[in-house]
């Protein structure tokens, strides 16, 4: 009786082999693993699930697969196959698929949505020719469409990764002049582009057909979006990369980086951008495009619409909503999407607790006495101030000390060298918060003078140095980082297990690209989750995306009385999240969240969910924390 082991070897290999599935440039790709296994907790220890993997993928050339199979043992049914052969064609975005006992062979095709039995697996150029057929690209672009990435073995592109930076090779090669690729925060966009442009150039492309290397523009609107990008990843490039500036013009080069605010027009300049025709570029990447480049009205449109001949490639972690309606319209529908809740699905992403915690002055409000006056001697307006007046209308150093106090407190119950990261509400209230944590945590600070640090844009290149560090797997300090605006996006930070919000978010943009900040695991440095700390109610508003975040599955909800005792606790019953694993090696044990581990005074909520959240609290916070 044949196993499914002895159907791939038997039967299912041989014949690949016989249609030229292993003769190079074509490659078969056995018992292929493409996910890492979502990241499970059970009994407070974090586990990998079950990680996806196909019996092959067939890839036409390296860089781009073209189908897969589902093998089952020769006693079963080949149909017993289809399923999962589908589903792993629709995950891998690959048109093929096929199930096989080794005696019998369905072809499932995703494009025709036919399943057919054949005696034998189709040759290379067979399936090749039908693909190409569908995409309605000549000869010549085929060519270019199949050339090789940068090869990077440490690195390689996961399957989506693959998956956008073929589905916009597609796009622009069909002549598709506006693209829109949404991958969630974390999922790495800037190895997308990376790859999209280093085969682009690599195979000659550009709009007209010329014989030259294409001119790229790779556009965002911090230089922490530009500079990383262009001293790292596009590394290779060498000296084809150019960064723009007032004093830095050159129309010699290939690979060009710059911010919106260096090239376009303000009241003291005409635009720095008028200084190339408008048919310069071949090609222009906008990152994070979903902050102003596509609103009509705006300045950074201008550059758009002046190079309006080249294609343009949008990237942004923002799926449809009314406020990124501009992005959408403009760029159109996109090629591919990839989700924080598939990511955390696929275990690229970390799953996240979230930790609602509310200060009196945030549940009830705060009043000013009559005629009482702030630190500068001014009246301050009689008027009801709520959360999202705070520090921005009226700052309450007692909040921000309250604050301080409640993170001081969780640091202390759960890991003092946990990397975390404040988001406040400008550099004013990023200092007041640093100033109150070093005093809160002084016995830490003696030790290491920056365990608290602001990075702010005011630091310059020093916030930037300690922005190095605190990302460096190796350095324990600094540990905690307040900021305003400069962190919120285009910073990879493994290290971070909490981020801390003690300002109000106003966009779902923004939101996803704070939340980014905890999202990228690193086993070897024991990151498997992060913890939100929401002291202003936005990630319980802005999480409201089921869709694209996932949603919770289980809530245990605790009641205490004044003096922190429990008065009524009550949990619903949440699905097993015991899976399966494969090599689930390595366990890591998640802090407690029992109410005796927390301050006395708070009133405790916890939640935890299938695909993104572990666990949810709520405290209330008095003015002493």
């Amino acid at each position: 009786m044949n196993t499914e082991a002895d159907t791939c070897r038997k039967y299912i290999l041989p014949k690949l082999q016989t249609a030229g599935w292993d003769d190079a440039p074509c490659a078969i790709q056995e018992q292929r693993t493409f996910t890492d296994g979502r990241v499970l907790f059970v009994g407070g220890v974090a586990r990998r699930g079950t990680r996806k993997r196909a019996d092959y993928i067939l890839r036409y050339r390296s860089d781009y697969p073209i189908a897969v199979i589902e093998a089952k043992a020769g006693y079963r049914s080949a149909q017993d196959g289809v399923q999962q052969a589908k589903n792993y064609a629709e995950v891998l975005g690959v048109r093929f698929a096929y199930a096989s006992n080794g005696r019998d062979i369905i072809e499932i095709d995703l494009a025709l949505g036919t399943e057919v039995s054949r005696s034998d697996f189709p040759t290379p150029r067979e399936l090749w020719s039908r693909l190409e057929t569908q995409l309605a690209i000549s000869s010549a672009d085929s060519a270019k469409l199949l050339s090789a990435g940068f090869p990077d073995p440490e690195r390689p592109l996961r399957y989506y990764q693959e998956i956008a930076v073929n589905r916009a090779m597609e796009a622009i090669l069909g002549e598709q002049r506006r693209a829109l690729l949404n991958l969630c925060t974390g999922a790495g966009k800037t190895a997308v582009a990376f790859q999209l442009c280093w085969r682009l150039w690599s195979a000659g492309w550009n709009k007209r057909g010329d014989h030259r290397k294409p001119k790229i523009l790779f556009l965002a609107d911090r230089n922490i979006l530009v500079d990383d990008p262009k001293d790292k990843t596009f590394a290779p490039f060498g000296d084809a990369r150019w960064k723009l500036g007032a004093n830095a013009i050159s129309h010699g080069r290939d690979i060009y980086f710059s911010t919106y605010q260096a090239i376009a027009r303000d009241e003291n300049r005409p635009g720095l951008y008028k200084e190339f025709a408008q048919d310069f570029f071949d090609l222009i990447i906008i990152d994070e495009c979903h902050r102003g480049s596509a609103r009509s009205d705006s300045s950074w449109r201008e550059i758009l619409e002046w190079f309006e001949p080249a294609y343009q490639l949008g990237m942004t972690a923002t799926p449809l909503r009314e406020e990124s309606r501009n992005t959408y319209a403009y760029f159109q529908k996109p090629l591919y999407t990839y989700s924080l809740a598939q990511g955390i699905d696929d275990g690229f992403l970390a799953p996240y607790r979230v930790h609602r915690i509310v200060t009196d002055l945030d549940a009830v409000g705060w009043r000013p006495g009559a005629g009482e006056l702030d630190r500068y001697g001014r009246e301050i307006p009689d008027e009801e101030y709520q959360t999202k007046d705070f520090e921005r209308i009226v700052a309450l150093r007692s909040r921000t000390e309250a604050i301080a106090r409640h993170l001081t407190d969780f640091l202390k119950n759960t890991d003092r060298f946990a990397k975390t990261i404040v988001f406040c509400v400008d550099q004013d209230h990023a200092s007041e918060m640093r100033q109150a944590l070093i005093n809160l945590n002084s016995d830490m600070v003696a030790k290491y003078p920056d365990y608290v640090t602001r990075v702010t844009s005011d630091e310059g290149d020093i916030g930037k140095g300690k922005l190095s560090t605190f990302q460096d797997v190796e350095s324990e300090t600094p540990v905690i980082l307040t900021t305003s605006q400069l962190l919120t996006t285009g910073v990879d930070a493994p290290t971070c297990k909490n981020v801390a919000l003690a300002r109000v978010v106003g966009s779902m943009a923004e939101f996803k690209q704070i939340i980014g900040r905890g999202t990228r695991l690193r086993e070897d440095y024991g990151k498997l989750w992060f913890n939100i700390l929401d002291y202003t109610g936005t990630a319980t508003e802005k999480f409201a995306d089921p869709a694209f975040d996932g949603e919770p599955a289980d809530e245990i909800t605790t009641e205490i009385d004044a003096e922190g005792e429990v008065v009524s606790t009550d949990e619903s019953e949440p699905e097993s999240p015991v899976d399966s694993s494969e090599g689930g090696d390595g366990t890591t044990t998640l802090p407690p969240d029992e109410p005796e581990a927390c301050p006395a005074n708070f009133t405790s909520m916890a939640a935890k969910s299938k695909s993104s959240h572990i666990s949810s609290m709520i405290w209330i916070l008095t003015a002493s924390g």
